[in-house]
């Protein structure tokens, strides 16, 4: 799940050796931290939202037909 976040991002930013993710899981929930530069805060969230929520849209897809945890995606600065 980590590649493909990675591969989703990366190409959108402008310092995509800044990208990272990192995973915290328990026993109800897997938490994505998607860390990036501050610079690319703004295109990784875009106008008012979108393309975070289409990110966050495609990783729980992709996670929730496989976990049978609550998966969620942050955005760190």
């Amino acid at each position: 799940m980590q590649e493909l976040i990675l591969s989703i991002v990366k190409p959108i930013v402008d310092h995509p050796d800044n990208v990272h993710v990192r995973v915290n899981e328990d026993d109800k929930r897997i938490v994505y931290h998607l860390a990036v530069h501050e610079k690319d805060i703004g295109k990784v969230i875009g106008k008012h939202g979108r393309v975070a929520k289409a990110i966050r849209t495609v990783v729980y897809a992709a996670a929730g037909s496989k976990q049978h945890k609550k998966v969620y995606m942050e955005i760190d600065e």
